[in-house]
This record gives C-alpha cells, structure tokens and sequence, in this order.
C-alpha cells in the first residue's frame, strides 16, 4: 500500500497554486488529532501514512477486508532550512516498544492512538513531526484510474494471490486495480517490504510525473477530479492548511529529484523474533538518530541512505 496522501496533497497544493481555490481545499480536508506537545525542531517535517482501512469502495486483489487498520506504509518527509530535502520509508514490520509493550509500528496507531504513532516517529527520527496525512487504499486506484493510468517498470514475472498483481517482466501502462497490487506486493518479491518500499516510490513517481504534466495541469476538471478523489481519503492533522500543503509539495518534489535523498532507515535484524509480536525488523537507533540529525541540518549528501547498518 503506497502512501497516495503524498499525492492528494500536492494536487490539491496545485489547485490552490494554478487556480488559487484556497477555500475549495480547504473546506474538503478532514482534520483529526495527530500532533504531540514534543518540543519543536528546526526543519519542517511531515509524516505520510497509507492505511489499510477498507471503505468498501474498491477492489483489492487476492485479500479479504479487514476489520480494523495498519498503516501499512510509513514516510518521513523533512526540508531543512538549507540543503537536500529526504523521504525515507520507515518499515512496517520495525519493532516497536510502547508503554512497556512490543509491537510492529503498523499496529501502534490503532492498538495505542494515532498520537502515540507520531511520537514513536519522533522518538525514533529525533524530530518533531510538524503535519501528518493519512489515506486509506481507494484513493490510489481512483486517482490512477483519473490519470488514465501510469507507466510501472518490474523486471520479473509475478503472480502474487495475496495482492493480486499478475505482472509480466517489463514496462506497462498500469490501470488502478494493477497500481494499487504491485504497490502492496511483498510476498513474491525476495526482498519483502523493502523491495515494496522501492516500488511505492516508483508508484508515486509515476503517478506525480503524470498529475504534473502540461496536458493535466491545463485542465481545470481534470486537477479538480483528482485532488477532490484524493482528498475524499485523506485524513490530515489539524494545523493543516494550503500553505502547507504547497510548501510540503515542494519539498516532495526537491526530496524525490536528482538532487534529493530517499530511501529508508538503518536496520540491524530483519528478521527479529519476540514472543507475541513474531518476526519484526529490528533498527539500529543510534544510527538513525544520527540519519536524521544530518538530514534536518541538511549536510547529508544527495542520494540513498538506509538498509543494513554498518557493525
């Protein structure tokens, strides 16, 4: 599940920047509690989740609804005063200890509260989170099927019953349906959630480079379809407002250029047993609190960052 927030967010910084409809967006953002009191940080970060909420809308591949949520998908955005914007995916399975209780971070929203997320974010990036999007799964497949569709490359055959994807080794135009299952692929693929983290960033890739091209940005109808189909999923914090949205836009597009950093966090164990939790990622915390310092001071150098820490 790849974190379309990013997405619904920057069409709607769009509308507002294209056609100035700061009312329009704002009246169509859904507002909850997100944020600590953790003190503040110098550079402006934003926490983008995909949660597998189900909304009975849509279709999703080879797996049953679910009752409750995970946010499957978890990014951290941050834009320091000076120097390379970053996107680095937190992974799903990262083990987590909350009020003296072990948990995947995916499970910490709905077992301990969406506050409590946020601060295991900060706890882990050493930064105080500023905003927080959330979007359930219906809004990728609308916003792609919107768009016509959006080019996707894998270099191998997959036939995945638990996302869905029937793919083909190569380069194809991808509807909604197929978008949405090879971003939440993961058991076919060997590298597990890290290879579905790269492809979740090719997916938003794809769909950003499509949603701002010329033929779709002249189109009064054709943004507004879209940012109205993105934002009917998204759940934002209350401090969330167009400007940020275009400021967060512009850090997206500097974090996801040739001049960003993206990637994920430091990892010592993927495959970490605990009683009652099951195998989990277990990360390396000095090393990212060290990430995340030069990459809100903005020394980090331009490029990719993460995977297994250096011993």
């Amino acid at each position: 599940m790849i974190t379309l927030c990013t997405l619904a967010l920057l069409l709607a910084a769009l509308v507002v920047a294209v056609f100035g409809a700061w009312n329009w967006v704002d009246g169509k953002l859904d507002k909850t509690d997100w944020l600590t009191s953790s003190a503040d940080t110098p550079a402006s970060t934003w926490l983008l989740l995909g949660s597998d909420e189900r909304d009975g809308s849509t279709q999703y591949g080879g797996e049953a609804d679910i009752e409750g949520f995970r946010t499957d998908t978890i990014l951290v955005l941050t834009k320091p005063k000076s120097g390379p914007s970053s996107l680095i995916s937190i992974p799903r399975d990262s083990l987590m200890e909350v009020d003296g209780q072990y948990m995947k971070i995916n499970a910490v929203a709905q077992l301990a509260g969406k506050q409590a997320l946020v601060g295991q974010v900060e706890e882990l990036t050493g930064q105080h989170i500023d905003h927080v999007a959330q979007i359930k799964f219906g809004g990728l497949q609308q916003i792609v099927d919107a768009l016509g569709g959006i080019e996707l490359c894998y270099d191998q055959d997959v036939q995945d019953a638990y996302s869905g994807l029937n793919w083909q080794a190569g380069c194809h135009t991808a509807d909604g349906t197929t978008a949405l299952a090879f971003a939440r692929m993961r058991y076919a693929d060997v590298q597990g959630d890290f290879g579905r983290n790269e492809r979740q960033r090719q997916v938003i890739s794809a769909i950003v480079t499509k949603a701002t091209s010329k033929q779709t940005l002249t189109s009064w109808s054709t943004v507004t379809k879209l940012a109205d189909a993105g934002l009917a999923a998204v759940s934002v914090d209350n401090d969330t407002n167009p400007y940020t949205l275009l400021t967060m836009a512009l850090a997206f597009k500097d974090a996801t250029g040739d001049n960003g950093i993206s990637g994920s966090v430091y990892w010592s164990n993927p495959d970490y047993y605990v009683d009652g939790v099951g195998s989990s990622v277990l990360l390396d915390n000095a090393k990212n609190t060290e990430l995340f310092e030069q990459l809100a001071a903005g020394t980090h150098k331009a490029g990719s960052v993460g995977t297994l820490a250096e011993s």
